[in-house]
């Protein structure tokens, strides 16, 4: 037998032990051959890949070696459904927020997390953006959007649109926490990985106190349960707390979270905290997070309010737009709404 012989009867039962491997082994060994011919080229490699269903669009993900959670440009552009233009244009921001009327919304820790990552998945190269962008891009344009000082274009408004869709999607989980979810990642994750997460969420020193909880949340409970609202210089009633736990605590992240924060400000001998949980919240991480969860549920209550729907299918709205961890998805049967506490 030739040696051009032997070649072809080794890739004849190369292809035969293939078609017999299941196909996570076949995706293994496809992985790790990408990894043998990357390691040498200078670029990160991707451990892990996958794709991440968002709002009804597939976008590719990876996890890079040391835990880099990317979405390529392209996947962020098919998130807010725009076509692909190339990299960068005029500016040194990418083609997805690289517009001049949305520069005064662009924030330091945007910019941040814009520098591009170019990186070695198992079908090529790819430029990629860290994970956490995509919510941030998403607050840019719906603050934007909320401004009276610039005049979205009619593209421009179709994002935003979308990336209220996007916000309301990920307010359950982290956009980390999903991703780790589309790769497989999370099966083999460090298993402090998790309280590592929180201490970047939670600031390692109380934050000084800011005004977080706008006046139109508190004021839309109150119409949503029919009573009379007597402003924000008067004590609201007590289950007004207990009503700000449930939609926004207990909502926002995973309930490891909020137990922390209660472990952080513990009620004393009257049943006060001497802080507010949200001051504990990190500045980079936490309070974003939570002023897109806020702006999802405030969102809820206005199309509740002009619907002439009361407190009662207004939290059926909301368990089933951002349920809690724990709760199971109500079914979309239609009640009929019996006035203001209905």
């Amino acid at each position: 037998m030739t040696e051009n012989e032997q070649k072809q009867g080794k890739a004849v039962g190369g292809f035969a032990r293939a078609e017999v491997l299941p196909a996570e082994r076949r995706e293994e060994i496809a992985r790790n051959a990408a990894l043998a011919r990357w390691e040498t080229k200078g670029l990160p490699v991707a451990t892990h890949e996958g794709t991440l269903k968002i709002v009804d669009v597939d976008l590719p993900v990876a996890v890079l070696e040391g835990g880099v959670r990317v979405l390529t440009s392209r996947a962020i552009l098919a998130a807010f459904n725009r076509p692909w233009r190339g990299s960068y244009r005029r500016t040194q921001l990418p083609n997805f927020i690289d517009a001049k009327n949305l520069n005064p919304f662009i924030s330091d820790e945007l910019r941040a997390v814009l520098e591009p990552i170019d990186y070695r998945g198992s079908r090529g190269t790819f430029r990629g953006f860290r994970a956490e962008a995509l919510p941030l891009v998403c607050d840019v344009f719906l603050r934007a959007r909320e401004s009276d000082e610039i005049k979205l274009r009619p593209a421009q408004r179709l994002i935003a649109k979308q990336a209220e869709i996007i916000v309301r999607s990920l307010s359950r989980v982290g956009i980390v926490a999903l991703v780790d979810e589309a790769t497989g990642y999370q099966e083999i994750r460090p298993r402090d990985a998790l309280q590592k997460y929180l201490e970047i969420v939670i600031g390692k020193e109380l934050a000084t106190w800011a005004k977080t909880f706008p006046d139109e949340f508190y004021e839309n409970i109150y119409k949503l349960k029919d009573w009379h609202w007597p402003g924000m210089a008067k004590n609201r009633y007590s289950v007004v707390a207990w009503y700000t736990r449930d939609l926004i605590y207990e909502r926002m992240a995973p309930p490891e979270l909020l137990n922390e924060l209660d472990a952080k400000s513990p009620r004393n001998e009257k049943g006060q905290r001497p802080n507010k949980l949200f001051q504990w919240l990190s500045s980079d991480v936490g309070k974003p997070m939570l002023a897109q969860h806020m702006h999802a549920v405030v969102v809820l209550q206005r199309l509740a309010l002009a619907n002439g729907h009361g407190w009662k299918r207004f939290m059926g709205m909301v368990d089933r737009a951002v349920p809690k961890r724990d709760m199971s998805m109500f079914l979309p049967f239609i009640e009929p709404d019996d006035g203001p506490n209905g």
